[in-house]
């Protein structure tokens, strides 16, 4: 369908763009940003004064939940609840039932989103058979079944040759491993950030060296291989610190940190409400001013929502007994737009640390507002608010957000050039 888009102001941190403008869209792709194309007749337009047009956010960590877990969500329910965030191309980690290791997961992963067309489903590999951490999984068979990088979540290998091989050989097929650093035997049995909250609580803390240990390990080996990776899920500002180094001494090493991070810190946890309760935990208000720096100055290019949505019952038992998780990518644009409220971001610099950012550090085609790329599209008001859990698709409503007034609303996500979404 040709669709016209007037009156926008678009903002494209991969070109720089920025200004009031229309965008032309015909077969799916742009087909020109200012002037219509000689001959373009629209199907459909759509009248964008007052809104902001960007790519459409790109999210390298949103669980889906299918297969196996149909309870907490599926793909149908979570990508619609992306595409109500402004979300039109996500990474889905491995962690279904079955793992996610052969490449028979990955094709009903890909046939089922193709068929709800919500968003665009990026499958995150197994880098071990069951996450197990001993035994290679299918890498290229992976690869070539969809998947566009590789990862084994908080479930890391015990023995540090094994992950060493299993770099090397990643390296020599030029994949992507995606870290979670985490040290298993520091971090066994903790609940929260070791600190005053969780001694005051009573929980087993899990303390910052847990991230800074297997960080620098990580990257250690990172430099030996000469892997290509991705660090997810940062919660520290040494954490961050110890990137920033790497990346100093040349290491073409990317990161990304959970949106709820940015926001929330471990003082959250004093009411004892299981909404908080994540993995890794929410660290001190240190922490998160040091990752709001990391995420300013693109140490951290990428705002990942880390969705993890659960069923009810999941969040009722006392806190130490609840799963760990925050339903989130259906607020990705309005509790991210919050940073800009508070003066942490420029609105560039943040559509930049969810669009462009995160697709380059996957390599992913996506993040890209110009003619010729594909018309993933987001519309929004930056004048409107949105009411969290007002209208919810997502089968999990574990958000601790649910009833506060963020800033701006989606008002159209485009895939393809069609509607995903509208208000």
């Amino acid at each position: 369908m040709r669709t016209r888009i007037l009156g926008a102001r678009v903002i494209d941190p991969n070109s720089g763009l920025d200004q009031i403008s229309d965008i032309y869209i015909e077969g799916g792709k742009i087909a020109a940003i200012g002037d219509a194309p000689a001959g373009f007749n629209a199907e459909q337009t759509i009248e964008a004064d007052g809104l902001i047009a960007t790519p459409g956010l790109v999210d390298l960590n949103a669980a889906l939940r299918e297969p196996g877990y149909s309870r907490k969500g599926s793909i149908a329910s979570e990508t619609l609840a992306a595409a109500a965030g402004g979300v039109t191309s996500l990474c889905c980690p491995p962690f279904t039932k079955p793992i996610l290791d052969t490449p028979a997961v990955a094709e009903m992963i890909l046939e089922r989103a193709r068929e709800a067309g919500h968003t665009k489903v990026f499958p995150v590999g197994a880098l071990s058979k069951g996450l197990e951490g001993e035994q290679l999984a299918e890498l290229v068979a992976l690869r070539d079944a969809g998947c566009v990088a590789f990862s084994n979540g908080l479930d890391c290998f015990r023995n540090n040759r094994t992950l060493r091989r299993a770099m090397e050989y990643a390296a020599t097929f030029d994949l992507t491993v995606i870290f979670h650093s985490q040290d298993h035997d520091l971090a066994e049995g903790g609940l929260a950030h070791e600190g005053p909250t969780a001694s005051f609580l009573g929980l087993v803390g899990i303390p910052e060296s847990a991230e800074t240990v297997a960080l620098a390990r990580n990257l250690l080996l990172v430099e030996q291989t000469g892997v290509r990776a991705h660090f997810s899920q940062l919660t520290s500002a040494r954490g961050a610190q110890l990137i920033a180094d790497a990346q100093a001494r040349g290491l073409k090493v990317t990161a990304d940190v959970a949106l709820y991070q940015l926001i929330l810190t471990d003082d959250s946890l004093l009411g004892f409400s299981s909404l908080y309760h994540v993995m890794p935990p929410l660290r001190t208000r240190a922490d998160r001013d040091g990752l709001r720096q990391a995420v300013k100055d693109g140490t951290i290019q990428a705002i990942a929502s880390h969705h993890q949505p659960h069923e009810a019952d999941a969040k009722r038992a006392p806190f130490a007994a609840t799963e760990p998780g925050i339903s989130s990518v259906q607020l990705m644009l309005p509790l991210a737009m919050s940073l800009v409220q508070d003066g942490v971001l420029e609105l560039s610099e943040l559509i930049a640390r969810l669009s462009s950012g995160p697709a380059q550090a996957l390599g992913l085609p996506a993040g890209k507002l110009a003619a010729g790329e594909p018309a993933d599209v987001l519309l929004f008001d930056p004048n409107a608010s949105t009411l969290a859990g007002d209208t919810w698709f997502s089968k999990g409503a574990n958000s601790p957000f649910m009833g506060h007034c963020l800033p701006s609303a989606v008002r159209y996500t485009l895939v393809d050039g069609h509607i995903s979404y509208q208000a």
